[in-house]
């Protein structure tokens, strides 16, 4: 699965490995597209399909709407990695 979605992001001209940088409070974190795409692939069917469908939808945007959607989806990553290890 995670091919298709480096492929998709290729045949629009966007690189896979591209990063992305999140300041959580002062602390920088650094992710690829393909990271993130990975991360979100380890999910339920479900939840890949609805990867794969938004995906679609910002692939129709644009370079801007690809890197909003990363944007985005990295910050949730974050947030869920992040809660984890105040809970424990």
């Amino acid at each position: 699965m995670i091919e298709t979605i480096k492929s998709r992001l290729l045949e629009h001209h966007i690189n896979p490995a591209s990063t992305i940088e999140y300041d959580v409070n002062g602390e920088i974190h650094v992710l690829s597209l393909e990271e993130i795409a990975q991360e979100y692939m380890k999910a339920s069917d479900t939840s890949q399909t609805i990867f794969l469908e938004a995906l679609d939808k910002a692939l129709h945007e644009g370079k801007n709407g690809v890197q909003s959607y990363f944007e985005k989806m990295g910050q949730l990553l974050l947030m869920s990695t992040l809660s984890k290890r105040f809970k424990t």
